[in-house]
């Protein structure tokens, strides 16, 4: 395992997110109330900059383009893209439902490790 430092635990407040940059990977890092949790920082359905969604249900992502849903604890599809009605069931044609990379954190001493 290749644990890279991405932050100070304190530089993320509890229900924040951030993207880093570790290891030539995109990663979005989040605070949830049960610790710290990383992502693939963009969606599987076309690509859209996870940073820009929001969290809801305490430990989803939800896509800002099109709304597709991932648990940011397993990277598993809660709901796939439906927005705007027509276009994303297009573009679901092409993009199958795929689940979002996650990667092992761990915190020590202070610091927010992220396995990539």
């Amino acid at each position: 395992m290749a644990f890279i430092k991405a932050c100070h635990e304190t530089d993320l407040a509890v229900g924040d997110k951030q993207r880093f940059k570790l290891a030539d990977r995109s990663i979005l890092l989040f605070h949830l109330a049960d610790g710290f949790y990383a992502t693939a920082a963009s969606c599987t359905h076309v690509f859209a900059p996870l940073a820009r969604g929001k969290i809801v249900e305490e430990c989803n992502v939800v896509c800002p383009f099109h709304r597709a849903e991932f648990d940011i604890k397993t990277g598993e599809v809660k709901k796939w893209a439906n927005f705007p009605p027509g276009i994303a069931q297009l573009t679901n044609l092409l993009r199958k439902e795929k689940a979002l990379a996650t990667y092992p954190t761990k915190v020590e001493d202070g610091v927010v490790l992220v396995d990539v």
